[in-house]
């Protein structure tokens, strides 16, 4: 690298002499183990075959890279003279793409936003551009509790590792630590306060860093190619899953590259996939505990090895006729259980539909009065409920990474979270005919809190026949965060606030029988991290300093508090 640190790499090559293409992979799981390539990574031997070379790179501190590993910290330098040191070489033909899942795409987009020369092509999976809000925080300011800390802990262990093989026996009994917080998440997420991991500070003390950033301020924006996408020349296939936790992110690069790339190819050259995946490989089959896909929603069926040579091959071969006929978007339509293609996303023809909260009563759980509707209720009307975070709302399924294994994530039944006294459900009537809701999904709530902070989460549910209440979609507002991640504000106590939760997307058709349903609430934990309701510093706080808050929602002609879905006729 340019400051002389030297990056470890295995490199693939076809068996002649005459200069190839190479696909770089960016890695922190290490190069040698097969059990850390990817379920959405393509067949790595078909792109051999095809006259590429693979090179994947250890990232800076990992396993037999020099230094210390710092996220973000130098990836688009590291990248960008990778790059240019395999351009220099005899057996390169100076064309470059890459291809990766999660951190592997997330260097990926670094890369891109250094413009280097010779990069012609990026193909990132279950990836962000931003890393504020995807993977430690979220757009609505909460922390990604459960990704977050089960992530630092992969890291941990795999540096506790590295250290070990290098003869450091002191580690030994940190390792052993950081092994039984992997075999259960819950012995994570449960701590309080939520900074407090001694054996996760001690060999990342770079976490603290994210800690004492909750807001997306120039520490965030700084690491974030979002930032930069004017400078990216280069156009991005795109891998997503519905129940991912980037999967936001995921679509907020693809669409912000439509319209800000660097020039015509790269903007009109993006492409995107979306199954019905969560982020870990166990969850990339489309088989469910509550809910089977079917075979074909697997990513073996999606075949993206294809997906990725004929769009590798369009932009760092050249060839011009590899992407004829395939269609920019793919997408997996749920409840129909299908594969369609589109042409863009979001979809051209979607008609946002506002669905409007009312109530014959208490809404408060599923057996409650609160319903859903086309336009507002005749008068003025009001929901409450206390929010204890010491004893939060569990999350059941969903964009979660669940270490622990009694946990699953995807479309979970959420009949027990609906039990609860609160968890608000507004609840539509029997369908007659089907609905299909494809793209970005929000719900606009007029809330008012006894606390001067507080969350408020919204969950899209499609209420089977059977009594099961699927999990389609969620998301959470940190109310500090309402005007600004930039600028947090606190609340006054009683007074009531507009706000607009952004809950990710889906695609799903509510087939006739079913119901729609909104489940609102205070948290979804462990998601995201407990709101502590105090306005302080949320990850120094103690069970001791928490308070509980009553929340309510409004709703009626003054207050047309609304879910809002994108709903396709055709």
């Amino acid at each position: 690298m340019r400051d002389g640190t030297r990056l470890s790499a295995n490199i693939w090559r076809p068996r002649h002499e005459e200069p190839v293409p190479v696909i770089l992979i960016r890695t922190p799981y290490g190069k040698d183990d097969s059990q850390l390539i990817y379920s959405s990574d393509p067949n790595m031997y078909s792109f051999l075959e095809a006259g590429y070379a693979i090179v994947r790179q250890e990232t800076r501190g990992t396993f037999h890279s020099e230094d210390m590993f710092y996220p973000y910290a130098g990836d688009g330098e590291d990248g960008a003279d990778t790059i240019r040191w395999l351009r220099e070489q005899p057996w390169c033909n100076g064309d470059v793409g890459m291809w990766g899942q999660s951190y592997m795409g997330m260097v990926q987009w670094a890369v891109a936003a250094t413009g280097v020369e010779g990069l012609k092509a990026i193909a990132t999976a279950q990836a962000s551009a931003d890393f504020y809000r995807a993977h430690w925080y979220s757009p609505g300011g909460a922390m990604s509790l459960d990704t977050s800390l089960c992530w630092v802990s992969l890291i941990v262990f795999n540096k506790l590792r590295r250290d070990l093989a290098d003869g450091d026996l002191s580690v030994l009994s940190d390792l052993e630590e950081v092994a039984r917080i992997l075999a259960s998440g819950s012995a994570l997420t449960e701590v309080l306060p939520t900074s407090y991991h001694p054996v996760l500070h001690r060999h990342a003390p770079w976490l603290a860093e994210v800690f004492a950033h909750p807001s997306r301020d120039d520490y965030w924006k700084a690491y974030s190619p979002l930032e930069r996408l004017e400078r990216v020349e280069v156009p991005a296939l795109s891998i997503a899953g519905w129940y991912d936790t980037f999967l936001t992110e995921t679509l907020r690069a693809h669409t912000g590259m439509r319209s800000r790339a660097a020039h015509a190819d790269a903007r009109d050259g993006q492409r995107l996939i979306i199954g019905p995946w969560g982020h870990a490989p166990e969850f990339v089959t489309g088989d469910f505990p509550d809910r089977q896909f079917g075979p074909a929603a697997g990513m073996r069926y999606a075949d993206l090895t294809t997906a990725h040579r004929a769009f590798l091959d369009h932009w760092v071969k050249g060839d011009t006729t590899a992407l004829d006929g395939i269609p920019p978007v793919r997408i997996f339509v749920m409840g129909i259980d299908q594969w369609r293609d589109e042409t863009a996303w979001p979809l051209p023809d979607t008609a946002y539909t506002d669905f409007h909260l009312s109530a014959d009563g208490p809404a408060n759980t599923a057996a409650g009065g609160g319903t859903l509707a086309l336009s507002p209720a005749p008068a003025e009307q009001r929901d409450s409920y206390l929010y204890n975070p010491l004893r939060p709302v569990p999350s059941v399924g969903g964009a979660i990474l669940a270490l622990d294994q009694t946990v699953h994530a995807g479309p979970s039944d959420q009949s027990t979270v609906e039990a609860r006294e609160d968890v608000l459900c507004f609840t539509g009537p029997v369908l007659d005919e089907p609905i299909e809701v494809t793209g970005h999904v929000s719900v606009t709530l007029h809330v008012s809190s006894s606390a001067r902070d507080t969350d408020f989460t919204g969950k899209l549910v499609d209420v089977h026949p059977d009594g099961r209440a699927i999990l389609l979609c969620e998301g959470i507002q940190r109310m500090r965060y309402r005007e600004s991640l930039e600028a947090p504000r606190l609340m006054e106590p009683g007074t009531v606030y507009e706000v607009t939760i952004e809950m990710a997307a889906t695609s799903n058709v509510f087939l006739p029988g079913h119901r729609i349903r909104l489940e609102v609430s205070s948290s979804n934990f462990p998601r995201y991290d407990r709101n502590t309701n105090t306005g302080g510093e949320i990850s120094a706080e103690s069970a001791a300093d928490m308070v509980s808050a009553v929340n309510t929602v409004h709703h009626g002609p003054e207050h047309p508090s609304s879910l809002t879905l994108p709903v396709i006729r055709r």
